[in-house]
C-alpha cells in the first residue's frame, strides 16, 4: 500500500515540475530581451531562459506540492 502512495507522489511531483517549468518557459517568452542581449550571445541568452524557467517552474511546483501535502494533513488537526 505504501509503495503505491510513494509511486503516486513521485509521479505527481515529476508531472508537476515538468508542467510548471513548461508554463514558466512559455511565460518568459513574453519578455523582450533584445535590449539586454549582447551581439553574438544568443546561445547564452537561450541558456539563461532555460535556467530561469527551471528555477521559476521548480519553485512554483514546490509551492503547489507543499499546499497539496499540507491540505491532506489538515484533517488530522481536527480529529
Amino acid at each position: 500500500m505504501m509503495d503505491h502512495y510513494f509511486a503516486f507522489q513521485s509521479a505527481t511531483g515529476l508531472i508537476s515540475h515538468i508542467f510548471f517549468i513548461g508554463i514558466s518557459f512559455y511565460a518568459l517568452q513574453a519578455v523582450m530581451p533584445d535590449a539586454w542581449i549582447r551581439k553574438n550571445r544568443v546561445f547564452q541568452a537561450q541558456l539563461l531562459f532555460i535556467l530561469l524557467s527551471i528555477a521559476i517552474g521548480s519553485a512554483v511546483s514546490n509551492f503547489f506540492l507543499d499546499i497539496s501535502y499540507w491540505s491532506r494533513q489538515l484533517p488530522g488537526l481536527f480529529s
